[in-house]
């Protein structure tokens, strides 16, 4: 196992992490997939690293996994966005965007010209951008509040951020916010079903700018009250192994649904869509609990148990199942005659670091709030840190200043300022959401006060180098090593039913190409 960890950046290289999160991989001359497909199934499987998969894959060689690799062309060297956060993760599979052109740095973020939600648009201008659980109705219950395969039924319109839109204070949905089209609008206006299932109901971002890019929505709230009977009252789903595989078979059974045709709640029969899919989260929760919650076989440790990305018992439970469940969305395909013009496509929106828990550095984040001009920050093993707009200017270098002499505390092994962050991003004293700066950390570092032993969100090789495995029953077993990026995994699909990736303006923004083989 050690030959493919040597292959991966780490955080000593951390300026080649950097450039990559803002230029597109080599394009190679031959594009992996033709364009013969009817559908396309995208899966994420959150927290999946490249190492991941290839062990399974070599542990367990009768798995569906195993068996989509024989059918398939594996990228090791595969890496997600920099920041990787869930959100301009997945966005930027369905875009082919980073944050540079997307818009958007992390579910939890900041944005210089909008207003906080109830504030009526009074006051100076500059608040933390919400597109989390924050803005669903209640958490009592899986469906935020509303109705599932209704997203918008789930959100609380007085939760959402404020912008003055044509003289008039208007709250924001998440769709909003983001800068360029994605797949799901160009598949469903060319007069193909699109579906996606995902954590929140904030992910009607994926819709697109329009808000209505996905015929077939199906958000299920993942971190509502635990439906585990007799599950303490306010624990999670994300609190309990055994919880988070109830959680995510639910969406599993909704990508059932759509292979036979109906829609998510079963009470419609449209079709089985172009474009469909949803995002695991047992392998992410695996990876970052560290014991046995309520509904689990008492004793179990979450993580890996070396460096080497040897998965513990838990973990391997979550992987087995995330395996079982896509062997039954295979054999349903089988089961319906669309195998065999049907691409599966399998990745993660983020890795999660550290893999080795023997290199877990756990500290406090709430410093960052003693910063100069400090207006936000989000820390999970890196830093976002906004300032006040009123102070950025002012302010500036005495903020960067107290960061580099904090350094060591804050476990920082990098500050990224203005110019820095202006070649990666956008400059942020001109950009309304690129942060004023971005503490990279030492490798290990996880900000938290209790006992997660993972964390993503950063740049190291750790957080950034996921799984990606395109299948079919046409594709030749293939490892390709060369650089590639989840971003072109938006063209890849386009091309693949036949429709022109250059209708993602991601795509041409930055310039993305279609995964080669």
């Amino acid at each position: 196992m050690k030959s493919l960890r040597n292959i991966l950046l780490s955080t000593a290289t951390a300026a080649g992490l950097f450039a990559l999160a803002a230029q597109p991989a080599a394009a190679g001359t031959v594009p992996a997939v033709g364009t013969g497909y009817k559908h396309v199934l995208l899966i994420s499987v959150d927290g999946m690293h490249a190492i991941d998969l290839t062990r399974w894959i070599q542990s367990n060689p009768t798995s569906t996994l195993a068996k989509l690799s024989h059918r398939g062309v594996i990228y090791s060297n595969a890496l997600t966005t920099g920041p990787s956060d869930s959100f301009p993760g997945m966005i930027a599979q369905v875009t082919g965007a980073t944050p540079k052109s997307a818009g958007l740095f992390y579910d939890d973020s900041f944005d210089r010209t909008m207003w906080a939600a109830g504030s009526n648009c009074q006051g100076a201008p500059g608040a933390e951008i919400q597109n989390f659980e924050s803005i669903d109705w209640n958490l009592n219950d899986v469906t935020g509040g509303g109705t599932l395969g209704d997203p918008m039924s789930q959100i609380n319109p007085a939760n959402l951020n404020l912008a003055m839109v044509n003289g008039a204070c208007t709250p924001l949905y998440p769709h909003n916010y983001l800068h360029v089209n994605t797949i799901f609008e160009v598949i469903k206006n060319a007069g193909m079903l699109t579906a996606w299932s995902d954590k929140h109901p904030a992910y009607e971002v994926l819709g697109g700018p329009s808000g209505s890019g996905i015929t077939d929505l199906y958000t299920p709230e993942i971190n509502s009250q635990m439906f585990l009977a007799g599950a303490p009252v306010g624990a999670d789903n994300t609190k309990s192994y055994a919880a988070v595989r109830a959680y995510d078979s639910i969406k599993v059974k909704a990508v059932i649904n759509w292979i036979d045709g109906w829609n998510s709640t079963h009470t419609a029969k449209p079709g089985t869509p172009a474009i469909f899919g949803m995002n695991f989260q047992a392998v992410s929760v695996g990876q970052k609990l560290a014991k046995s919650g309520y509904g689990d076989t008492p004793g179990m440790l979450g993580g890996y148990t070396d460096g080497n990305a040897t998965p513990g018992a838990a973990l391997a439970l979550q992987l087995a199942f995330v395996d079982a469940s896509l062997g039954k969305m295979k054999n349903e395909l089988i089961k319906q005659g669309l195998d065999s013009s049907t691409l599966i496509i399998v990745s993660a929106k983020h890795g999660q670091s550290p893999i080795d828990k023997s290199a877990r550095v756990a500290i406090d984040d709430s410093p960052y709030a003693n910063m100069p001009g400090h207006a936000f920050h989000i820390a999970d093993d890196a830093s976002l840190i906004w300032m006040d707009p009123a102070m950025q200017k002012t302010q500036y270098a005495a903020a960067k200043a107290w960061l580099v002499a904090n350094s060591a505390a804050l476990g920082i092994a990098q500050v990224l300022d203005r110019p820095s962050l202006t070649a990666l991003y956008k400059d942020p004293f001109n950009d309304a959401r690129t942060p004023d700066f971005i503490a990279v950390v030492n490798h290990g570092v996880v900000y938290t006060g209790g006992s997660k032993l993972s964390e993503h969100g950063g740049f190291a090789a750790d957080d950034r180098n996921v799984a990606l495995l395109l299948s079919a029953p046409d594709l030749g077993a293939r490892i390709v090593e060369t650089a590639a990026q989840t971003t072109q995994i938006a063209p890849t699909i386009l091309r693949a039913l036949g429709l022109n990736p250059t209708d993602l303006q991601g795509v041409v923004l930055e310039n993305t190409k279609v995964l080669s083989r």
